[in-house]
């Protein structure tokens, strides 16, 4: 395989924007850039028994199934008729489904980089030349406009080009893909196939935008990081200058909030709207500061990145509360069953916190990039790597699934191109200084400016706290190596008190060289510095304390109030119902009790699971509250729903008061249940007992009809034998006023007679039609084995219902 050495340097920042000084680039790149450099992920190898594997399983898994569902569901299609290769119309859903051939060809590159495969090599070349017949003559690539059937554009996209890329088309958002894939399928094959086509493309938004006077905003951030990677490789200055035109054009979008266009980027100081495009956005300014000195992009995103570490970060490293939007939520808004927490956000959170490292070099980025790594990112990609989630909540009643595969598959193709980038996470360098910021068994070489330094890590974390590295400088001279002291090791969950340990207990980080124990000072940026004459054979032994944290959450996040979650190393933990008898929604665990930890290697692919004695409730026919002992067992939140579908807890109630008992037995819950829409896993949630608190509450499952609207439907309870009723409650879902489902236009009881045939009951109180409220009727009293709820929705909205009961 060709490499290009010249750019060697270069290519551990293909997947998060940063590039070393390169024969490409200008002297005002010389000039700006990060002070800090990483260390290329094709410099690092790991060989342990946590990341390896993963790494193995994307190239061998992951990467081919999303390939073939990009094959299946017409993707690749989309760009065979734009060029002329086949007959026929776009026909796939969205205006960014070329993305995902970007993505995943991005990812083949940086996989055969460290696992080399001339077959991948193979289905890149046949992908690339495709989009090449795709592409436009002046360079415009956008297969939903040029395969386009004639009158028929694709809603989102306007008569003229660009026009509706503040809105929805994606144009942008396409374009910035493509040079990602471009630059790294460069990089790492050596071949301008592709480079050349994100060139032309390029130079057409250099016409129209900066040299044409074009004013719309990418309506989806990442043209900026994409046109910051083509700077770095080409030399030209004007894809720098048109990223920061793009950057500029902000605060008078059509999206206001949602597309971070609500004020000039350098007045924002909070992050709101679409959480994947601010997180872009975010990195993007910071590629732009890095590069052009720019202070007031750094003040700012330094000011976002305060907000959403002290007030919209959630213990599993995840970011977006809200589905609506995928969108972060106001200050302190954190709930759990309907966090949204997508797993692009959490990805690109990644790509803007190690720049914000490379900028600033404090561990506390790494504090945010280790938990989301092992937690909130890898939680979107089952165990088997061809399984996915869109968003990761951090509670479930078993209603959440992985999908082989979404309609918007931004997230699959983003784990394609994420997972092989990891070990350009490990190391950097700056000057003669050398950075371990992440303790994964691995071997790399770094260049010092007057050494050359091999790292070998020997290290069975996360589940162990012991790391070895051998320090081996090809000859014998001080410099610095500075290892990062994770912030949980300081009794610091983030870096911000949203949460903090209950009874903080620090224990010393041990470090010793060459087998002695040393004194060190943790620096204010989070490292401690070990300088000294490094020689061959040199060690370090470093003892992290491993121990099981209670994590609690700031008093303002309302949905953690008097709960508590469990942490040991950089792992935040789980209660799954396949360790604890179907059941942990009503699970206590009080502080005084002992968590244990053991390392089970056959279950999950090997993990440390955490046993301990807690408490279990429900109600009673008096509605009173019963305890009773229940041995509970957690696991790693990333490695949730691999064994079924099945309720789900991060945060545990300490006591009793923050429980949710299991509902006593009534006739209602006892009760078989059908509906005129068929069986599904959601139609139980009628009749188990959970009362919402609003029309809207996302914290308590319901069953959806969606997407049907307008017609009239039923559920029906049939009971073991007949029982005498007089009473019926419903309470309805109604996700106004963005959402598509309302309270119903009428409702009505029915029960079975004994002719067999269906009759209305006879009410003595009117059917109400309220919101946030529990909808009641009473009725002369019948003696029925089965009862139907029919309902009659409303034109064009679909409806859902919480809680049936009869009695």
């Amino acid at each position: 395989m060709k490499r290009l050495t010249c750019y060697a340097v270069l290519i551990s920042l293909l997947a998060t924007a940063f590039f070393a000084e390169g024969q490409a680039q200008t002297k005002e790149a010389k000039q700006y850039d990060y002070p800090i450099e990483p260390v290329s992920f094709v410099d690092v190898k790991f060989t342990d028994k946590f990341w390896a594997p993963r790494l193995k399983i994307n190239q061998q898994v992951t990467i081919p199934i999303a390939l073939q569902q990009c094959y299946s569901t017409g993707r690749v299609d989309n760009f065979k008729k734009a060029g002329g290769l086949m007959k026929g119309y776009f026909n796939t859903e969205y205006t960014f489904d070329d993305t995902d051939i970007y993505k995943i060809i991005e990812g083949m590159a940086y996989s055969i980089q460290t696992n080399p495969s001339g077959e991948l090599e193979k289905q890149m070349d046949s992908l690339i030349y495709f989009i090449g017949k795709a592409q436009e003559s002046d360079g415009y690539l956008y297969t939903a406009r040029t395969a386009a059937e004639p009158g028929k554009l694709h809603p989102w996209t306007g008569e003229n080009r660009w026009e509706k890329d503040p809105d929805l088309s994606h144009e942008l958002y396409n374009s910035g893909h493509l040079y990602e894939a471009a630059v790294a399928h460069y990089l790492a094959t050596g071949k301008r196939t592709l480079l050349e086509i994100a060139i032309k493309n390029a130079d057409l938004l250099v016409k129209d935008f900066l040299l044409g006077g074009l004013k719309y905003e990418p309506g989806h951030q990442i043209v900026e990081m994409g046109l910051a990677k083509m700077y770095r490789v080409t030399g030209k200055k004007k894809y720098l200058d048109l990223a920061k035109y793009f950057l500029d054009l902000k605060g008078k979008g059509v999206r206001g909030e949602y597309a971070q266009s609500h004020k000039p980027v350098i007045e924002q100081d909070e992050a709101v709207g679409h959480a994947v495009r601010a997180v872009y956005m975010y990195s993007g300014m910071a590629d732009v500061a890095a590069l052009t000195g720019n202070k007031a992009y750094l003040n700012a995103i330094d000011k976002i990145w305060n907000n959403v570490v002290d007030k919209k970060y959630y213990v599993t490293g995840g970011i977006g509360a809200r589905g609506h939007g995928e969108a972060f939520g106001d200050n302190y808004e954190l709930p759990n069953m309907s966090a949204y927490c997508e797993t692009c956000a959490a990805i690109g959170n990644v790509y803007w916190n190690h720049r914000q490292f490379l900028m600033h070099g404090d561990s506390k980025y790494y504090d945010v990039i280790e938990r989301t790594l092992y937690n909130g990112v890898l939680s979107g990609v089952g165990l088997s790597g061809d399984r996915f989630f869109y968003p990761n909540p951090l509670a479930s009643e078993g209603q959440h699934t992985r999908a082989e595969w979404f309609g918007c598959a931004c997230c699959p193709s983003n784990v394609c191109r994420f997972i092989p980038s990891i070990p350009g996470y490990t190391y950097a360098h700056k000057d003669n200084e050398i950075y371990v910021n992440l303790f994964v068994e691995s071997e790399t070489t770094i260049d010092l400016p007057k050494n050359k330094v091999h790292l070998s890590q020997k290290s069975n974390y996360p589940w162990e706290g012991n790391t070895t590295i051998s320090v081996t400088p090809e000859k014998t001279a001080a410099f610095d190596v500075l290892v990062r002291i994770p912030g949980w090791a300081l009794e610091r969950p983030v870096p911000s008190d949203l949460y903090t340990y209950v009874k903080p207990e620090r224990k010393e980080v041990e470090i010793q060289i060459n087998g002695k124990p040393i004194e060190y000072t943790v620096r204010a940026n989070g490292y401690a510095t070990l300088n000294r004459q490094w020689k061959k054979g040199d060690r370090i032994d470093i003892v992290f304390p491993m121990d099981v944290k209670r994590t609690i959450a700031h008093d303002q996040v309302k949905d953690d109030k008097g709960k508590v979650a469990l942490e040991r190393g950089p792992i935040v933990y789980c209660l799954e119902w396949a360790d604890n008898d179907g059941k942990v929604s009503n699970a206590v665990l009080t502080d005084d009790v002992l968590v244990k930890s053991s390392y089970q290697p056959d279950k999950l692919n090997g993990i440390v699971s955490l046993a301990m004695e807690g408490k279990s409730t429900a109600r009673d026919g008096q509605n009173n509250i019963v305890e009773k002992d229940k041995k509970l067992t957690a696991i790693p939140y990333y490695a949730w729903a691999n064994r079924g579908a099945g309720e789900m807890e991060v945060w545990i109630p300490r006591t009793v008061e923050y429980t949710k008992p299991l509902p006593a037995m009534t006739n209602s819950s006892r009760a078989k249940v059908t509906s005129s829409k068929g069986v599904n896993a959601s139609l139980a949630k009628v009749n188990d007992g959970y009362w919402p608190k609003s029309s809207s509450d996302r914290d308590v499952s319901f069953y959806a009809l969606w997407p049907a609207k307008g017609t009239q439907e039923w559920i029906d309870y049939e009971f073991e034998k007949p029982v005498q009723i007089s009473q019926a409650s419903v309470y309805w879902w109604d996700d106004r006023p963005w959402g598509g489902s309302r309270i119903p236009d009428s409702w009505r009881i029915e029960y079975l007679d004994l002719n067999g045939n269906w009759a209305e009951v006879k009410n003595t109180t009117a059917y109400t039609l309220e919101q946030d409220k529990t909808n009641t009727v009473t009725f002369e009293t019948v003696s029925a084995q089965k009862v139907r709820l029919k309902f009659q929705m409303g034109k064009d909205f679909s409806a859902g219902i919480y809680e049936f009961e009869v009695k």
